[in-house]
């Protein structure tokens, strides 16, 4: 950990903050190349595969080079997710907060969706590197012309980014049944109107067969989680701006 800053060598190497070393004979890798090669692993083999021996064989190298740039797994895995994560889009608030922040929540389930294994590293604290802390700046400067308090424009932003985090996880999980073809899966997402009305008593569950006796759950199409993902995302935009005019 660097004293100035409390990060690790590598996260401050990402940032641009520490000087590479210039000394001593030229290194064959990169830090670069080492979370390029981690990602690549992850993407093809699933996250579960990821370990400093695996993405050292990725590189033709050893594990022990891998440590002159990472010091843990952990470490790796931050900045793995951190690239995947990319170059953060424009989300310019020009035609209000409103659709900034809804660019920015779609541009921040893209990117999960773009690289499912990211949704299955553990989040030991808060964002940190380069990409994260530019997604989590256009966020707020989506808000920056609001009224509202500075502690409370991260507040909004830290339940977006929430939702948008537990949807694509959603969304990811349930693409994953379909495409391994799970029978039970399968029946459940496909049929799911008709097991529930042969499991329940209308009796005891009467608000469920209201909706069941409307045909919510009834002939699903292709894209109705993006449906609901819109719906939701609408309510918080909803609840967002009664904050913003009642701090107008």
């Amino acid at each position: 950990m660097s004293d100035e800053t409390g990060l690790p060598a590598s996260f401050e190497l990402a940032w641009g903050v520490r000087a590479r070393p210039t000394k001593g004979p030229k290194r064959a890798l990169s830090l670069e190349r080492v979370v390029a090669a981690g990602v690549a692993v992850a993407s093809a083999e699933g996250i579960g595969a990821v370990s400093m021996n695996r993405v050292a064989k990725e590189l033709g190298m050893s594990a022990m080079s891998l440590y002159r740039y990472v010091a843990s797994k952990d470490e790796l895995l931050a900045l793995m997710v951190d690239a995947a994560l990319g170059e953060v889009p424009d989300v310019s608030a020009e035609d209000g907060w409103r659709a900034g922040l809804e660019r920015w929540a779609w541009a921040e389930i893209g990117a999960y969706r773009r690289n499912l294994w990211v949704l299955q590293v553990p989040v030991n604290g808060p964002p940190v590197t380069p990409n994260q802390i530019a997604f989590l700046e256009q966020g707020l400067r989506c808000l920056s012309g609001t009224p509202l308090e500075p502690y409370e424009k991260l507040a909004v932003i830290l339940t977006l980014t929430s939702y948008t985090r537990s949807w694509a996880m959603l969304s990811s999980q349930i693409d994953s049944a379909m495409k391994a073809g799970d029978p039970t899966a399968l029946e459940a997402l496909t049929n799911y109107g008709n097991i529930l009305r042969a499991v329940t008593d209308p009796a005891a569950f009467p608000a469920l067969h209201e909706v069941l006796a409307a045909g919510v759950f009834d002939d699903a199409e292709e894209g109705e989680l993006d449906q609901d993902f819109v719906f939701g995302l609408a309510r918080l935009m909803d609840g967002f701006e009664v904050l913003v005019r009642s701090r107008a």
